[in-house]
């Protein structure tokens, strides 16, 4: 199947719709993370007939490409430490491609109400806390900056492969918080590190067959002109910019979940 033959296959709305959201989803992903948020419930919507494990590695073809190109940009600007980098990366790969291999086996939603309460924690202290993430806060050792990004990795890689939506957004808070990065720093390491997790889970969703190429590949190119619009926006306006970004994105996350767990059937 071409890439013409897709408006004919899918109808020209769902097409559009998809080229909308894809890259609305890289623009926002490339700044805090969370554009998983639109991409992966716009899949669903627009494609409810497909199963659920090709839609998650449909989506993860394209945020993988998307967030890569992202981690790129960043850089060129961002001086990264390759002796915390490295550990972390490999600890958030193999925690989720355990969390992909989980998926068939475990229900997802279980996880939602644990979610929306860390994320409302995370917007209260985001928000009381105004210089939070302006400037490096923290000065740990590589030892102690190795073991808290581990255990950050763990948790947040085996969600990444086991349901994926906001991944980038706890990464840019933990390095935030626990390693005192500030916002841009924290956005560019949690742009490599999820290139790590969604590799390391679409390794999973590929052996399985569990994607729809053409559509994965119209959605990268989309996701990552979103990527390179939204990275360039960042490195522009700065910490402050991202900081104001991360909230709205973390409130969108609270509403989202909510919605899910009280409202929706």
């Amino acid at each position: 199947m071409d890439f013409v033959s897709i408006f004919s296959e899918y109808g020209a709305f769902t097409i559009i719709a998809l080229i909308l959201c894809s890259t609305a989803a890289g623009f926002i992903d490339s700044i805090v993370g969370g554009g998983g948020l639109i991409q992966l419930p716009g899949t669903f919507i627009l494609f409810p007939k497909a199963p659920l494990p090709t839609l998650f590695g449909t989506n993860k073809i394209a945020s993988l490409l998307g967030t890569a190109s992202s981690a790129v940009q960043y850089s060129r600007r961002v001086k990264f430490d390759f002796k915390v980098l490295v550990p972390i990366a490999v600890c958030s790969g193999i925690a989720s491609w355990l969390g992909a291999k989980a998926v068939s086996n475990i229900n997802p939603n279980l996880l939602k109400p644990l979610i929306l309460i860390v994320l409302i924690a995370i917007a209260v202290y985001t928000f009381s806390k105004k210089d939070l993430g302006a400037v490096q806060t923290k000065q740990l050792t590589i030892q102690k900056q190795v073991l808290f990004g581990c255990l950050l990795a763990v948790l947040v890689g085996f969600y990444d492969g086991f349901f994926g939506p906001g991944t980038g957004s706890f990464f840019v808070m933990g390095f935030v918080f626990f390693l005192g990065f500030e916002f841009i720093k924290a956005s560019a390491y949690a742009k490599l590190i999820n290139c790590m997790t969604n590799f390391s889970a679409l390794i999973v969703f590929i052996h399985k067959g569990n994607y729809i190429l053409t559509i994965a590949i119209l959605m990268a190119v989309c996701n990552v002109t979103g990527n390179l619009i939204g990275t360039r926006l960042a490195l522009k306006k700065g910490n402050a910019f991202v900081r104001i970004f991360f909230l709205l994105v973390v409130c969108l996350m609270i509403v989202r979940y909510g919605y899910d767990i009280l409202i929706k059937k």
